[in-house]
């Protein structure tokens, strides 16, 4: 099993910090590679940088109440990425990169019951 796993490039796990404005200040993000891709993937199917979408992400938790003082801004854009991955293989997200998702109706998408497993 761990094959499967450990013959990664290890260009996928290498770290990346960038530094994106939040609310006009600069804040650095570390991030594997792997993720970064993801973000870049996401972004542009709304025609967003990663930047622009990464603070969209962060002002919508904001606004949503969610952010507070111990929640980990890095842990939820790694979480963003699998459940974007999650919700394609469930079919509810579509695997073409030409739909964007502001588009989508959110509550078909989120309509699945799927919650990860304990």
């Amino acid at each position: 099993m761990c094959q499967i796993f450990i013959s990664a490039d290890p260009e996928l796990y290498a770290t990346r910090s960038r530094s994106i404005r939040l609310h006009g200040v600069a804040t650095s993000l570390r991030l594997e590679k792997l993720f970064w891709a993801v973000l870049e993937e996401i972004g542009q199917r709304d025609a967003l940088s990663v930047p622009q979408l990464v603070s969209r992400l962060y002002d919508e938790l904001v606004a949503s109440g969610r952010l507070d003082e111990h929640a980990n801004f890095t842990s939820f854009l790694r979480v963003t990425c699998m459940r974007y991955q999650q919700l394609q293989l469930a079919g509810r997200i579509p695997t073409d990169p030409r739909i964007p998702i502001r588009g989508l109706d959110a509550a078909w998408v989120l309509a699945t019951g799927h919650r990860p497993a304990a």
